[in-house]
């Protein structure tokens, strides 16, 4: 993935220049701009170069010499077949957490799940017939911290991503600041006409018409993150609150598992407190 401050004529030809001496064959090349010339450029490359996993330092370290330097670019260099190491944390709702473990375990996603956190023992049994280790991590009133910092024993440096499958706790931006990963949070689309307890309830009484969900980068602004997939369904005035909360936890799963995959396949660049998804 490249980035550039201001686009401009020249960057996808270096780019391609660069590949092409090394011998790589470049299999798969998109691009998209924020405006004509001057907006922000973004490029994701897919290509194939033998004995790459073996050199791939040395190759990030000619392109930031020959390339990413004189040109002002950000980039990054991923090895495609390394799959993410993933911990998923989840609280007493296990919708969006089975359907990962399943997933995962299927091979529809390229990530390694290495762990499952959960402030409450509820799901222990469920993940076990998945061989994922559980965690069990209370949260009572007035732990917060301390809860967090035995999380943070096992995630810091020890993971690629956090997803939270209906994680039913605030997390610090402390949390966040010392975790050095992304994570990525699943929502209903309620939010926030109808935040809180019962949401379901509250949107029957208001004769909702839709029900979603959002997936996003968790941010300090806690739901205020980058948006990675959206989806809705439409309900209707015979459902009652149980068909919309069913509705809703399918849509929760199949939009948090395309984030998921989006992410995984290192498919998404940030834009300020947007995204860019390839």
């Amino acid at each position: 993935m490249v980035r550039a401050a201001a686009d401009r004529p020249g960057l996808v030809g270096a780019v391609g220049d660069f590949l092409g001496r090394r011998g790589a064959n470049i299999t798969t090349l998109d691009q998209y701009s924020t405006a004509g010339e001057f907006g922000v450029f973004f490029q994701r490359t897919e290509f194939e170069l033998p004995g790459l996993v073996d050199s791939i330092d040395e190759l990030a370290s000619d392109f930031e010499h020959e390339v990413a330097g004189p040109l002002d670019l950000t980039f990054r260099v991923v090895e495609a077949a390394r799959r993410k190491r993933t911990a998923i944390m989840v609280s007493r709702y296990d919708h969006c957490l089975m359907d990962l473990l399943w997933r995962a375990r299927r091979g529809e996603l390229d990530i390694d799940v290495s762990m499952v956190i959960s402030n409450h023992p509820d799901l222990e049994e469920s993940v076990a017939q998945f061989g994922v280790p559980f965690e069990h991590i209370p949260v009572p009133r007035g732990g917060k911290a301390a809860a967090e910092l035995s999380q943070l024993s096992l995630l810091a440096e020890k993971v690629d991503l956090v997803v939270l499958a209906r994680y039913m706790q605030i997390i610090s931006a402390d949390f966040l600041e010392q975790l050095r990963c992304p994570v990525i949070n699943i929502h209903h689309s309620f939010l926030p006409a109808f935040v809180g307890a019962d949401p379901y309830r509250r949107a029957k009484e208001r004769g909702v018409k839709l029900v979603g969900a959002t997936a996003h980068y968790v941010t300090a602004d806690l739901d205020e993150g980058p948006i990675i997939d959206q989806d809705v369904v439409r309900v209707s005035h015979r459902d009652d609150t149980t068909e919309l909360a069913r509705r809703g936890a399918d849509v929760e799963r199949l939009v948090l598992s395309r984030a998921v995959a989006l992410h995984a396949a290192d498919r998404v660049a940030r834009l300020g407190n947007s995204t860019i998804v390839f």
